[in-house]
């Protein structure tokens, strides 16, 4: 899921202004639909900026474009969920419009909607591990490797049959929606590498 498209995941009925309207009514909006903050947009729907609730606190009744932020921070609809959420945690913003290839408004993605695709729950992740990665993907038993998962975080901790599958697992491992982090704690029987393989640790390792 974390590779859909953000136009399987976006909002398309978007509570939006237009630069000149005021603030009040932008207030009474976001009080309304319950949102904390919403597109500023042009006479031909391309998005100027995004207005919230912390942009109102100023005594003055201005007009939304006088305390948007702007540039929008924006996504394409053919964008995955995975690249929305990278631009969310980089940019440090709450939402993201979805523009067309005119730059108009055809939805919106927010943080909220991105936390439900990556949430998943522990349990199932381990599942997912031992059954489908370790056991039908690499062909290792459940008795090899001990698979634990602590809030996305997993810990892979066991002997291989060979070196060289142990940076696979760790990989797919990473690779699973959900998973946050992977810690290895892994070991080879057998060393099928040229050069020794470098020092890991127990760093978590991201996807």
């Amino acid at each position: 899921m974390k590779h859909a498209k953000v136009g399987l995941l976006m909002t398309d009925e978007v509570v939006s202004v237009t630069g000149r309207t005021p603030s009040t009514d932008v207030a009474s909006l976001l009080v309304e639909h319950d949102i904390s903050g919403m597109p500023v947009l042009d006479a031909d729907e391309r998005v100027l900026g995004v207005i919230s609730r912390t942009d109102l606190l100023v005594q003055d009744h201005l007009a939304a474009q006088d305390l948007m932020t702007a540039p929008a921070v924006t996504i394409h609809a053919e964008q995955t969920v995975t690249e929305a959420a990278r631009l969310i945690t980089r940019r440090g913003v709450t939402r993201l419009p979805v523009v067309d290839e005119e730059e108009r408004l055809v939805g919106i993605v927010t943080r909220r909607d991105l936390l439900r695709v990556f949430l998943r729950p522990d349990h199932e992740i381990r599942r997912v591990l031992v059954e489908e990665v370790l056991a039908d993907t690499m062909g290792i038993g459940a008795d090899a490797v001990s698979v634990g998962v602590v809030d996305g975080v997993v810990t892979l901790d066991g002997r291989l049959p060979r070196s060289s599958q142990i940076p696979v697992a760790l990989r797919l491992a990473g690779q699973l929606d959900g998973v946050v982090a992977v810690i290895d704690r892994l070991t080879a029987h057998s060393n099928d590498t040229r050069t020794a393989p470098p020092d890991r640790g127990t760093e978590g390792v991201p996807r």
